[in-house]
């Protein structure tokens, strides 16, 4: 996954430093999967790298920072998510700033913290969200009326007004989930 993620944004036209920092935040978010997941077939496993892909495959390239964020970003599994002292000391402040203005999922306020957000955080939250939601029915300890629910009332409305593709995503999975839950 790593290669894909490098090759992907070398393709989208991004430069030496902004692959190198791209790069980097994928192998600290893959460093605590490495840790806690002994099965490279667990959903969680390529989340990072998925999430990047999104971007990169279905807006284009962005500012290095925002797929930075993205792949750090972790809205599901809590022993995955990498603290945000890690986050500033090893990717700086413009990374960790952003990624601590992401509101995580069931947050109070989260449509209108979503809609608020600067353009390039809205997408890294939006991309890490539609790939959780992608591979949620090879989770079974999740909720998954209650995802279906959020991502209908929240993020699918969010990603509408934020980049036509996202929209296009979330509408197709909301669709398509809801007829596994009938």
């Amino acid at each position: 996954m790593a290669v894909s993620v490098s090759s992907a944004a070398r393709a989208a036209g991004l430069g030496t430093e902004a692959i190198d920092l791209v790069s980097h935040a994928h192998a600290l978010a893959m460093a605590p999967r490495l840790r806690a997941l002994d099965d490279d077939h667990h959903p969680a496993y390529l989340h990072p790298g998925r999430s990047v892909l999104v971007l990169l495959r279905d807006v284009g390239p962005l500012p290095a920072e925002v797929l930075a964020v993205t792949a750090v970003h972790e809205t599901v599994d809590e022993e995955l998510r990498l603290g945000h002292d890690v986050v500033r000391s090893e990717l700086g402040d413009a990374v960790a700033d952003m990624l601590e203005s992401l509101p995580l999922p069931g947050a109070e306020g989260l449509a209108e913290r979503l809609v608020t957000l600067e353009e390039g955080a809205r997408f890294a939250a939006l991309a890490e969200r539609l790939d959780q939601l992608r591979h949620v029915h090879l989770r079974p300890d999740l909720d998954w009326r209650a995802l279906h629910e959020e991502a209908g009332a929240t993020w699918l409305p969010v990603g509408e007004r934020t980049h036509p593709r996202l929209a296009d995503r979330y509408r197709h999975w909301h669709r398509a989930f809801a007829r596994r839950l009938s």
